[in-house]
């Protein structure tokens, strides 16, 4: 291995472990819920798969044109145009509160996302309204901190983040004791009590964060200012951000549509669903920080104007992704019957679950690699195409034929795939994630070619213009 192979696979995997450690305190409040409201009973459990899904939804899409800021700000910053990088991030401040008032009201409607889902108990259908209802106003705070971390993500100052997520873990589960079991002479409320806690560790990792910038002389270069919001700036933030959060909200609500489907199954189906995404969001969250940081160095590098080393990068990115995902599969494979009875001690969801977890290794593999070429490509400010390919595949081949296998017209074809990937498993749900799996082998391939086709022209100028200075 050679000097820069390896100092670039330092660069990347000091960049990566401070983003994977945030990543997985932030996805640890849905842990967290998942945990402790099966815990709590399986109707509560049942809400939170329903009403989290949901805005989960809502709130990942939108964090997703905010997070357009993360190759904005390092292309600026390996160009050393560290003034605008100021100016950027308070226009995406400014765009992050307006979009979350506008876009977030689809939390306040939530009878056209439960339409999908069939008969709901009337009880459930009100605590997912309710739980609605309080995470409206955690979502301007969510978003807005999505630009803090944009900015410590691309100037590669990712600890700061890592510092606030696992500062809030433990507000979160605090306030989930508290206010789910009924502790500190409160009364319990369930899923709702989830709702509140989201509601006040979202705030506080706002203030942290902010307060922890400003006070970080690091920062100072920057001269960051909010000033008054600039068309100019959210036009430019919105032409990247707006195909990132069209992927953002194809992955997140392909996921979201499966929760909606499969409680058409009962109950135990449903709950033995929330806890598959769950652990498929936690283990998302490895090739996401490696993702995330490739992105920000290989756009460092573009800004540099240095295709060679952004490209080497990005091959390096893929390759410690890989091994990320071969070490976490191993994990998966070996400790199910232990990460089962850590969800629910219902016996019924626990013997669904271990059937649904049984695809989790293929899944995690194919996910991986269409996850990073999609950063990859984001470096590039890429974001149209894999919008486009995610679109077309995720909701049209993975949701649409998971549809028509688990609950459609052809259900039941592939319950011969089934007896082999999701062995016990409800028909519709083991369709769902075998088409999903079918989706994301295709996603990966063509967005892995759009790259090829992107970089070549760069890399081919690169080298013509070292020859001719020989």
């Amino acid at each position: 291995m050679s000097t820069i192979t390896r100092r670039i696979q330092k660069n990347l995997i000091h960049q990566a472990w401070p983003i994977f450690i945030a990543s997985l305190a932030g996805v640890s409040f849905g842990v967290l819920d998942t945990m402790m409201l099966g815990n709590f009973n399986a109707q509560s459990l049942q809400v939170i798969s329903l009403a989290a899904s949901i805005y989960i939804t809502v709130t990942v899409s939108l964090m997703g044109v905010i997070h357009a800021l993360i190759p904005m700000f390092s292309q600026l910053f390996g160009a050393n145009q560290k003034t605008e990088i100021g100016i950027l991030w308070g226009q995406g401040i400014w765009l992050a509160f307006i979009i979350s008032l506008i876009v977030g009201l689809a939390l306040l409607f939530p009878d056209i996302w439960l339409s999908i889902s069939g008969n709901i108990a009337e009880n459930v259908k009100e605590e997912i309204k309710t739980y609605l209802r309080i995470t409206f106003f955690a979502m301007p705070a969510t978003l807005m901190f999505r630009a803090v971390y944009a900015l410590c993500t691309s100037t590669s100052r990712p600890k700061l983040i890592m510092y606030i997520n696992v500062a809030s873990i433990f507000i979160k589960a605090f306030f989930n004791w508290v206010l789910i079991f009924g502790h500190l002479g409160l009364p319990a409320l369930g899923s709702v009590g989830a709702g509140l806690s989201t509601l006040i560790v979202s705030w506080f990792t706002l203030l942290f964060g902010l307060w922890l910038i400003f006070s970080d002389t690091y920062y100072h270069q920057f001269s960051l200012k909010l000033g008054l919001p600039q068309w100019k700036y959210c036009k430019d933030i919105l032409k990247l951000g707006i195909p990132m959060g069209g992927s953002y909200f194809v992955e997140i609500s392909a996921f979201t549509f499966m929760a909606l489907l499969a409680a058409r199954e009962g109950v135990h189906v449903s709950g033995a669903q929330q806890i598959q995404m769950n652990l498929v969001a936690l283990l998302y969250m490895l090739p996401q920080s490696i993702g995330v940081a490739t992105a920000a160095l290989s756009a460092q590098a573009i800004g540099r104007q240095n295709y060679i080393q952004s490209h080497f990068i990005s091959l390096q990115g893929l390759w410690l992704g890989l091994l990320g995902a071969i070490l976490t599969i191993l994990v998966i494979y070996f400790g199910k019957p232990y990460i089962v009875s850590l969800y629910t001690n219902d016996p019924q969801v626990a013997i669904m679950a271990a059937s649904l977890l049984s695809i989790v290794p293929l899944f995690h593999l194919l996910d991986y690699f269409q996850c990073d070429i999609t950063y990859i490509l984001r470096a590039h400010k890429v974001a149209t195409i894999p919008f486009i390919t995610q679109a077309v595949l995720l909701i049209g081949l993975g949701l649409g034929g998971g549809y028509y296998f688990g609950y459609g017209a052809g259900k039941g074809e592939l319950a011969w795939l089934g007896d082999i990937l999701t062995p016990g498993a409800a028909v519709g749900v083991s369709s769902l994630w075998i088409m999903c799996c079918a989706a994301l082998l295709l996603c990966g391939f063509i967005l892995s070619i759009w790259y090829y086709i992107i970089i070549q022209p760069h890399l081919k100028k690169s080298k013509i213009g070292a020859a001719a200075l020989q």
